[in-house]
């Protein structure tokens, strides 16, 4: 079919329909029909093109493209398609290829395609290739990590093709375990790692694996060696198919090592079921452990409340009552019996009664033993003797006033306070004052006059 023996406005809206934008062209180069076949061409503004000269629509280093196809006048087999930018009244510039036509009286038709689909599809392409380098590159660094952890892992890992048995990869934990480096594994029946006489048990573990998918667990010997080993299982798939992750692992034997961890599990779990508070410490204070008796005192619902913290926050006394166990424990000393407060996670205190001892091993470590007071004083026969300095004072009734009684008594309790507290302080005499909640001056002069300081030293001490 000869294009020139169309008419021009049917050809155009033919044209129109089959292509993105279709302009006829007259001689003198305005625009004198526009069809666009997509609603994308509508929104470029073409329809405003009408009447005006085709060159005048494009930006300007597309108008001498525009020129050479108005002069073309090429037989349809010679036709070239030419890139040509439109501006769009959004202030951006719209891609159309165009090829042109002859038609009837000297006009031109021009067809045009619109790249914008093409560029948006170029711009999926390579955020495709972008997102695919990303996600390999991903897979490169996960199998990197795998491989590392495969082979530095001290436990001897197989991995076995559940189809044909064979081994599809083993790391060097394997070859520590057989004792032969120079065995090549990789491609070898999994079976022959095994003595004779265990191959049931494995061929057994195996096929329940892969019936159930859970971890199955045997006892089997390696060939070679007279020691039996602990063999699990687990099957997984993938694109080649299932495979088995198999752990061997040496089995413990009966020796005094075995014996010590059950004796460590037990006193763990007796220490869980202390009835006493029980918590554990490294040598800064920071709590490592506790027991549901110790949370019951300290006040929390959870062992991670306090697990990481600093015991001495939970002192009503805080530093002061640290400064007199860390000088004790750290000459290993145990503390017994000693009398603080402690702070609840609801802000009350409580009193207890503290017992303290340094851990050596496996690393330095302290043991806290906290009892709640008030339940011992309640559980304590009110009826029992009274305490002798107090007997002796309590003889003195009906031979001596009340008052001199009573005074007696205050500085009979003060000194022996007093006494207590440079005890547990190892003669520390500002850490007793806090304890005592005095101020220092006020120790002093009760240090003196209780006969337990010189003159000179109260002297030197507050000047």
């Amino acid at each position: 079919m000869n294009p020139k023996e169309l008419d021009s406005t049917t050809f155009s809206a033919l044209l129109g329909a089959v292509s993105d934008v279709s302009l006829t062209i007259g001689g003198d180069g305005i625009v004198e029909e526009v069809s666009t076949g997509q609603d994308m061409m509508a929104t470029l503004g073409c329809q405003a093109w009408l009447g005006k000269a085709w060159i005048d629509t494009v930006t300007v280093e597309s108008k001498k493209k525009i020129q050479e196809l108005l002069a073309a006048d090429k037989a349809p087999t010679d036709l070239t398609w030419r890139h040509v930018n439109h501006p769009t009244p959004a202030g951006n510039e719209a891609a159309i290829q165009y090829i042109t036509v002859q038609l009837k009286d000297n006009k031109r038709l021009a067809v045009g395609r619109n790249l914008e689909r093409l560029a948006e599809l170029q711009r999926r392409l390579v955020e495709t290739q972008q997102s695919v380098e990303r996600d390999y590159l991903r897979l490169r660094h996960i199998e990197a990590r795998y491989r590392v952890l495969f082979e530095s892992s001290p436990e001897a890992v197989i991995m076995v093709d559940a189809k044909s048995n064979r081994i599809v990869e083993a790391n060097m934990g394997v070859q520590t375990l057989l004792k032969d480096a120079s065995k090549r594994l990789v491609g070898r029946d999994f079976r022959d790692c095994f003595n004779t006489h265990s191959l049931g048990d494995v061929d057994t573990l195996l096929r329940t694996a892969l019936a159930t998918g859970r971890v199955e667990i045997c006892t089997a010997k390696l060939a070679g060696i007279p020691s039996a080993v602990s063999v699990s299982a687990i099957v997984f798939r993938q694109e080649g198919g299932a495979q088995f992750l198999v752990r061997l692992s040496r089995q413990a034997a009966e020796d005094p090592v075995s014996e010590n961890s059950n004796t460590a599990a037990v006193l763990s779990m007796a220490m869980a079921s202390f009835p006493d508070g029980w918590v554990l410490t490294d040598h800064t204070g920071t709590v490592k452990s506790i027991n549901e008796e110790g949370m019951a005192l300290f006040g929390l619902t959870a062992a991670s409340q306090v697990i990481g913290q600093p015991i001495e926050r939970w002192f009503a006394r805080g530093g002061v009552d640290w400064g007199v166990f860390t000088t004790s424990l750290k000459q290993q000393v145990p503390v017994r019996n000693f009398a603080t407060e402690l702070k609840t996670l609801s802000g009350m205190t409580l009193p207890v009664e503290v017992s303290a001892v340094p851990l050596a091993k496996p690393e330095s470590l302290y043991a806290f033993f906290v009892r709640d007071m008030d339940r011992r004083m309640q559980s304590t026969n009110l009826s029992q003797p009274l305490p002798a300095p107090l007997a002796e004072l309590s003889q003195l009734v009906g031979r001596r006033p009340m008052k001199d009684i009573v005074g007696e008594t205050v500085d009979t309790i003060e000194r022996i306070c007093i006494e207590a507290a440079l005890e547990l302080t190892h003669n520390n005499r500002a850490s007793a004052a806090e304890m005592l909640g005095l101020s220092r001056q006020s120790l002093y002069v009760k240090l003196r006059r209780f006969g337990i300081l010189s003159e000179n030293d109260t002297d030197a001490a507050l000047s």
